[in-house]
C-alpha cells in the first residue's frame, strides 16, 4: 500500500478528531464536537471534503450529498448560510 493511501476497510472505520482534522484542516471545537457526535467514517469525511471542495465529477454537478456526509456539510456551512 503507497504512504498515505487507506485501504477502503481503513476508510470504513470511524472518524477521530484527529482524521477530520487531516481531511478537513482546522475547525473550531464546537464544529469538531458536533462533526464527532454523527460517528462518521472517515469516508464520510472525505466525501464531505470533496464535495465542499467542488469535485462535481465525483458528485454530479449540483447534486446533494444526503447521510453523514450532508450533515458534516450542514455544520460546516453553518456560519456560510448565517452571513
Amino acid at each position: 500500500m503507497a504512504k498515505g493511501r487507506m485501504s477502503t476497510q481503513e476508510r470504513d472505520t470511524l472518524a477521530g478528531a484527529d482524521d477530520i482534522k487531516r481531511i478537513i484542516g482546522d475547525l473550531d471545537d464546537a464544529k469538531l464536537l458536533d462533526i464527532l457526535a454523527l460517528r462518521p467514517t472517515i469516508l464520510d469525511v472525505e466525501k464531505s471534503f470533496m464535495w465542499l471542495s467542488g469535485d462535481s465529477d465525483v458528485f454530479g454537478a449540483g447534486q446533494p450529498l444526503g447521510g453523514v456526509a450532508g450533515d458534516i456539510i450542514a455544520i460546516l456551512t453553518t456560519n456560510e448560510e448565517e452571513e
